[in-house]
């Protein structure tokens, strides 16, 4: 089944091209089936780039998708269009009366300010609390779940000695997660952050469970009971070429930026990248999908609660 998103979106004409199934708002009103709705609460200053990539991970299922746009009404996007933001984003009151299916909330570059320093903190909060009560099922990532973290359970991000950056090998923990069916004992996740949770904080709250780690990132996948609100710490919808860019957006800044681990060939960033998490990243929104957000919420969607 294809995924759903607004007629003129700048995502349509690169997933037609990599051949996703994409249709467009006009097409899905003639099939008589509910789509799911997926809400994208896209804190990433690369709106497009960050469309695109969740858009291709969701579009990858038997399941027709929904997919809508949210923002911050207290942070204004400088990095985009205003008119993209204007035709295809809501702000928190346009949507705060309807009930979703699923929602992902994604990173932000802010992680080293503390989280009440963030100019819309208070507002997402308030979103956050909101998704309990009006989502089946909530992703958040990497500087989004050390925030939801923290305001669900009051756990607190460590800084790290240096950026985390590159791409790791992860194992599933709890080997009966059917978030992770179908995995390889080991799989590759890209990282990009200078901060962590302990996982010793995690065991300690009653209700998490650790679903998947690295012995060298830590801890990478925490799940509430039934995956009501799940916390992802890396960033599986990176693109290839997405570290490539961080990367390079730093050093011709001047900052004394590390090359990426487990990423270029040969670890030589004049040769292309490698991607090596593809399939493990489609597999784990497809598990998402399947089994906490279509096998869950209900076919009225005013009944979530």
């Amino acid at each position: 089944m294809p995924i759903k998103i607004p007629n003129d979106l700048p995502a349509t004409e690169t997933l037609n091209k990599e051949n996703i199934f994409v249709i467009t708002e006009t097409r899905a009103l003639t099939q008589d089936i509910r789509p799911l709705r997926i809400l994208l609460l896209n804190l990433m200053p690369t709106k497009i780039a960050t469309e695109t990539q969740f858009a291709r991970l969701l579009g990858n299922t038997p399941l027709q998708v929904k997919l809508e746009f949210l923002q911050t009404a207290t942070h204004k996007a400088t990095h985009t269009d205003e008119q993209h933001m204007i035709d295809f984003y809501k702000t928190f009151d346009e949507i705060k009366n309807q009930k979703y299916d699923g929602m992902v909330i994604t990173g932000a570059p802010v992680e080293l300010l503390d989280f009440e320093q963030v100019n819309y903190w208070d507002e997402l909060c308030t979103i956050m609390e909101w998704s309990k009560t009006h989502v089946t099922s909530t992703v958040h990532i990497c500087w989004a779940a050390q925030a939801a973290l923290y305001y669900h359970y009051g756990i607190k991000k460590v800084p790290l000695p240096e950026k985390l950056f590159g791409v790791y090998k992860h194992h599933a923990d709890y080997k009966m997660s059917i978030l992770f069916r179908g995995f390889d004992d080991v799989f590759m996740v890209p990282q990009s952050r200078y901060t962590t949770v302990r996982r010793s904080d995690v065991e300690s709250v009653p209700g998490l469970k650790i679903l998947a780690s690295s012995d060298e990132t830590g801890v990478y996948v925490i799940a509430t009971d039934k995956g009501r609100q799940i916390f992802v710490t890396g960033h599986p919808e990176y693109d290839t070429d997405t570290l490539k860019n961080e990367y390079l957006r730093d050093k011709n800044a001047g900052k004394n930026v590390k090359i990426p681990i487990n990423y270029f060939t040969d670890d030589d960033e004049t040769k292309e990248p490698v991607n090596s998490w593809r399939s493990s990243a489609t597999l784990l929104y497809c598990n998402w999908l399947n089994y906490f957000v279509y096998q869950t919420t209900p076919y009225d969607i005013e009944q979530i609660h």
